[in-house]
């Protein structure tokens, strides 16, 4: 009877699932069906721990910790073996610090707590999924290790963070999850490599091996044979990506990505389970499960557990999650003495877009540029270059004497007071500028959110690999070939960049790019405010309204924006933020911290979501291994795993989670001396009253 219950209770509505076989005390219990959102075959594959495993991929602690990357033996035509191995180190390492001192191996890591490579063995089971009304491919894959525990179950959610693809997570939730015996849960969330070369029809299958054939592959754009073929006469060797190009506003289903991928675990551990008498079917009720995860992936779990109807999650841990949440005018933020800041909240869109505008003469600050670490990557031309264009624009305000340090100075300005990005976050701005983040992010999510195609261009920017001076040339077949395991999901990556078809000449990579507007390099100022104009709704230099396809394409855009919204209603779950204060890629004060103000509005004193504001923490640990940085800031890393630590002690034992606070951590100041509980102060049970973060009437007191 218990067989026939499992298939009821996972048969979410609107999941997309199958209904169960009917069955009465005459006919055998329906069996274990597959869900009805997964596509094609579902590959399992068995990994012992030794030659290969579910975390490291083989590699272990050691190997992952290496600065020398896993190579293949054929480097144009790799196995699905190496690709998933290469795949492993590299999203592991993108958001991990595994340099010497910086925690690695010490305060987390495969082998902490784990043996020392931290090698774990158990089931790997991964398909593509769909989601009701929609035909783009989803990668969806539960790990199951071999010490998961059949009579006290549990699961761990990872979608990727970023646009990274299925092993986007593995060294975050992943490692945490497999490492308490949980069975992990990962989706791409409709995002992942998904590269489709226009011109050879080239693209991955679910495992990153390349084929140009009509089989099931991550992703290939919505053109007909006739309308490929006159985009690459008028724009040869372009490439689509998924998170780009699909046209179906993927973040939009982040969270039931997130459920489904649970439905899906809930299939994979009774498949594997299931014909042990001695084992009771696995169901939502008898297993913990925590959504988790970072960043993109973070916001996520998060909606998921808005939209779980069905009490599939119990709790939620994250850090630095991505949240878009509803604009609520009814309280403002306030940072100790600061002014408060009325206007949070606003879209990713907006305030990426203004960061892509702004930040490149903001480079140039007095304040900053000089003790902003790797600013030396943006070059002083091209600072001038875009400050001059931005004033000529009547962008910054000046008199007629202005200086450069007096306009870079203005463009700081606007981006602290008029977008809210906190000062806190200046001085790591500008290497996000010199790694294309607020650009690449702001051409994605355009196009994501207005639901166009490759063919469409969005502000005369397409894809492309190119050469030493920036010209468009062909995908080199080795790069196409490792790009499953070497790209992030979000060009540039994997050896593809943003093109700026409008630049002056010919098309040229955007760093390189002169505007039709300028007589130099800037960055491809033209393309940016753009794309800026398309966030605010009118023209961002004239203050116009926008007109024609622009004003369809922005009007597009915002309802693509509204779709993403988060509501701050968690259902009472148990709950827990962390985020650092100088967070350069997700402001505080648009994510986090509004999130936490609204939760607090919708769910009153049943809310059990606690935010903890950690100091001297940034979005991007791996960043952390370089001087100038590591000496400064400290690995959020550590308090995302305290966050799944202590919402796995409420939901098991009952355990108080501690009020929301600011956790004052200590930088060590020099990269030569490895991190030590001292630099890293446990979230505090009971805070002091100066540490409180709490909504009081309609204020949001953070402390300094």
């Amino acid at each position: 009877m218990k067989r026939i219950m499992i298939c009821t209770l996972i048969g979410v509505t609107g999941l997309g699932l199958s209904a169960c076989n009917d069955s009465n005390n005459d006919n055998p219990p329906a069996a274990n069906q597959i869900p009805g959102f997964i596509q094609g075959d579902i590959q399992q594959i068995q990994y012992d721990g030794v030659t290969d495993d579910l975390l490291t991929a083989g590699l272990g602690a050691t190997g992952l910790g290496s600065a020398t990357a896993p190579a293949f033996s054929d480097p144009l035509s790799p196995t699905s073996a190496e690709l998933r191995q290469l795949a492993i180190y590299n999203n592991y390492r993108a958001l991990v610090d595994t340099s010497a001192g910086g925690g690695y191996g010490e305060f987390f890591g495969p082998g902490v707590g784990n043996g020392s490579e931290g090698m774990i063995p158990g089931r790997e089971y991964i398909a593509f999924m769909t989601v009701p009304g929609g035909d783009v491919p989803i990668t969806v894959m539960a790990q199951i290790p071999d010490s998961f525990d059949a009579q006290s179950p549990c699961m761990i959610t990872a979608p990727s963070s970023g646009s990274r693809g299925i092993y986007g997570a593995i060294g975050t939730a992943g490692e945490w999850g497999l490492k308490k015996g949980c069975a992990v849960v990962y989706t791409d969330k409709g995002s992942g490599t998904g590269a489709h070369n226009l011109e050879t029809n080239t693209a991955q299958r679910i495992d990153g091996t390349l084929t140009d054939s009509d089989e099931a592959v991550q992703f290939r754009a919505d053109l007909s044979d006739t309308e490929r073929s006159d985009f690459n006469a008028d724009w040869p060797d372009r490439l689509a990506w998924k998170h780009a190009h699909s046209k179906v506003n993927p973040e939009a289903d982040w969270g039931r990505h997130v459920l489904q991928s649970v439905v899906f675990g809930f299939w994979a551990l009774n498949e594997q389970f299931g014909s042990d008498s001695n084992v009771d079917p696995i169901t939502p009720e008898n297993t913990l499960v925590i959504a988790s995860s970072v960043s993109n992936g973070g916001g996520s779990s998060v909606r998921a557990a808005e939209q779980d109807t069905q009490g599939l999650i119990d709790g939620v841990a994250v850090s630095e999650p991505n949240l878009n949440p509803v604009v609520d005018t009814g309280f403002t933020i306030n940072q100790g003495s600061s002014a408060a800041i009325t206007e949070h909240s606003r879209s990713l869109f907006e305030y990426t877009t203004a960061l892509a505008v702004y930040q490149g003469c903001a480079n140039q600050a007095p304040a900053t540029r000089d003790d902003a670490p790797l600013n030396v990557l943006n070059t002083p031309a091209v600072r001038e270059n875009i400050c001059n264009s931005l004033a000529n624009k009547g962008l910054l305000n000046g008199a007629a004497s202005a200086t450069l340090d007096d306009y870079a100075t203005e463009a700081q300005r606007i981006l602290n007071e008029d977008f809210g990005i906190q000062p806190e976050q200046n001085l790591l701005a500008p290497v996000h500028f010199a790694s294309n983040v607020a650009q690449s992010i702001s051409m994605t999510y355009a196009n994501a959110y207005g639901r166009a195609g490759v063919e469409d261009r969005v502000c005369g920017l397409s894809m492309a690999a190119v050469d030493g001076a920036g010209a468009v040339t062909s995908f080199a077949s080795a790069a196409e070939a490792a790009a499953f395991a070497t790209s992030n999901g979000i060009p540039p990556t994997a050896g593809v960049v943003i093109v700026y078809d409008d630049a002056e000449g010919q098309p040229t990579a955007m760093p390189a790019s002169v505007s039709p507007s300028s007589s130099s390099a800037d960055y491809g100022l033209d393309a940016l405010l753009c794309l800026h104009s398309l966030a605010l709704g009118y023209d961002a230099v004239t203050g116009d309204p926008l007109s024609g396809n622009d004003a369809e394409l922005a009007a597009a855009i915002a309802g693509g924006i509204d779709e993403i919204r988060a509501t701050g209603d968690l259902r009472g779950k148990p709950a827990v933020f962390v985020t650092g204060r100088a967070d350069a890629i997700l402001p505080i004060n648009h994510t986090s911290r509004p999130y936490y103000g609204l939760n607090q509005r919708v769910e009153g004193v049943s809310s059990e979501l606690r935010y903890y504001e950690v100091l001297n923490a940034h979005h991007l640990d791996v960043l952390n291994g370089l001087g100038g940085i590591g000496d400064r800031y400290v690995p959020l890393h550590h308090y995302y795993f305290q966050a799944l630590d202590l919402v796995w002690d409420r939901l098991t034992n009952g355990a108080e989670l501690p009020p929301s606070q600011v956790v004052r951590t200590v930088p060590r100041g020099d990269l030569a001396t490895p991190l030590a509980g001292i630099n890293l102060p446990e979230i505090a049970p009971q805070p002091a009253a100066a540490d409180v973060i709490s909504l009081v009437g309609d204020e949001l007191r953070i402390p300094e």
